[in-house]
C-alpha cells in the first residue's frame, strides 16, 4: 500500500510574484531514505464552459508567453480572493474576459493540474444559456478576442491540433461527459 512521505522540513526557495517554489525534504516511508523535492505553490483557478442559446461555446484566442502561441482556449483564471468560490469566479472571469454572461454557474470537475510538482487545483464551470451582456474588462497583462465555437466543432478542432492547452483540453473532456448522461 502506497504511503505519504512524511516532510522532514520545507523552505520558500523563490518567490515569484504568480507563485512561489517550496524545497521540501522527505523521508520515503519504503526506504527510509530522504530527499528533496521543489513544489510549486500557486494560486487555485477555474476554466468556464459557457454556452450560448445557440450551442456554442464562448472560447477565447490569446498569446501564451510559455510556448510563444496564440490558443483558442475557454474563459479562465485565477481564484484571486480568498475565500471566493470556484462558481463566483467563475461568473467574475467570464464577464471579465468575454463581455457574457449566463446562469447559473454549476461545478463539473475539480482536478490537480500536474500534481507532482503543484499545489493547487484547477476548477471546470459549466454556465449556460450565455449572451453577450456586458463589456469587457481585461486584466493590464491580457489581450483575448472572443470566438463562438459551435460545440459540434469541438472534436475537429482538438483532433487537428487547433484546441492543445491541457487544461482546457481536461475541461473539454468533463463537458463531453457530462453531455452523454
Amino acid at each position: 500500500m502506497i504511503q505519504p512521505w512524511r516532510s522532514k522540513h520545507r523552505k520558500q526557495v523563490g518567490d515569484f510574484r504568480i507563485f512561489t517554489i517550496d524545497n521540501e525534504s522527505k523521508t520515503s516511508p519504503r526506504t527510509g531514505r530522504d530527499h528533496d523535492f521543489y513544489i510549486i505553490n500557486t494560486r487555485n483557478w477555474v476554466n468556464i464552459i459557457a454556452v450560448t442559446p445557440q450551442d456554442e461555446l464562448v472560447m477565447v484566442e490569446q498569446f501564451r508567453h510559455g510556448t510563444n502561441t496564440v490558443e483558442l482556449e475557454i474563459p479562465g483564471g485565477v481564484i484571486d480572493h480568498d475565500g471566493e468560490s470556484p462558481l463566483t469566479t467563475a461568473e467574475r472571469e467570464l464577464r471579465e474576459e468575454t463581455g457574457y454572461a449566463g446562469g447559473p454557474p454549476r461545478m463539473l470537475a475539480e482536478i490537480f493540474p500536474n500534481p507532482a510538482i503543484m499545489n493547487n487545483r484547477a476548477h471546470t464551470v459549466l454556465i449556460e444559456n450565455c449572451e453577450l451582456k456586458h463589456a469587457t474588462e481585461f486584466d493590464e497583462s491580457e489581450d483575448l478576442i472572443t470566438r463562438l465555437i459551435p460545440v459540434k466543432d469541438v472534436p475537429r478542432l482538438v483532433r487537428d491540433g487547433v484546441i492543445r492547452h491541457g487544461i482546457v483540453l481536461v475541461g473539454l473532456y468533463y463537458y463531453d461527459l457530462h453531455l452523454r448522461r
